[in-house]
């Protein structure tokens, strides 16, 4: 983890520690202790403790008072669940954005399929989680749903482990022929075979499970 200067500093944290979490740094069942955590971020304390708050909010910590705070274990259950509603929701996104999709988002996703498939090349899980995040919010943006977002934003990191797991696998190269096909889907103004396409795309992470 790096350490973190000024901004806002729980919201950096969250960022930081969940990065360490679904990369592995902090396998699951780890114990975390704010302290330690507070000292490598260059942190006090509060923003850490608020940090580790927001992640238990999303599942990927746990936490008993006066007993225990650690990692929660990768349960296929919670994530297949979460993953049901992120795959919903990004497949109603596409299928409202495509009507309002302009020649910039097109090229917006062309450039973030590029760089998903340069970072699986380098096999560069990090790198293409991030270049996969471009190409879906390309319709998560364009589609102008705050409830999509929202719930996109809710359920999202319960599925991070997995979808790490997937980007550093030679089976997330599939991603780049279906990225390319849904880029296809939303030049032709076919909204219904574009929420089928990204609805696939999400489905492959359950083979994860």
């Amino acid at each position: 983890m790096q350490y973190i200067g000024y901004g806002s500093l729980k919201e950096r944290a969250a960022a930081e520690i969940r990065s360490a979490i679904v990369r592995g740094d902090l396998e699951p069942g780890t114990a975390i202790k704010d302290v330690e955590l507070a000292e490598k971020l260059g942190l006090s304390r509060t923003p850490v403790r608020e940090a580790l708050a927001t992640l238990t909010d999303e599942g990927l910590v746990e936490t008993k008072p006066h007993a225990y705070t650690r990692v929660t274990a990768l349960e296929a259950e919670p994530v297949r669940d979460a993953l049901v509603v992120v795959q919903s929701m990004h497949a109603l996104a596409i299928g409202l954005a495509v009507p309002k999709m302009t020649a910039e988002d097109i090229a917006a996703m062309r450039a973030a399929n590029k760089a998903f498939k340069k970072a699986l090349d380098a096999n560069d899980a990090v790198a293409a989680l991030a270049a996969d995040d471009e190409f879906h919010a390309v319709a998560v943006h364009r589609c102008d749903n705050f409830a999509i977002a929202a719930t996109i934003d809710r359920f999202t990191p319960l599925v991070r482990r997995v979808e790490h797991s997937r980007f550093s696998s030679p089976n997330a190269r599939h991603s780049v022929t279906q990225h390319q096909q849904i880029i296809e889907a939303c030049e032709q103004g076919d909204d219904q075979l574009a929420a089928t396409l990204v609805d696939k795309n999400w489905g492959t992470l359950g083979e994860e499970l």
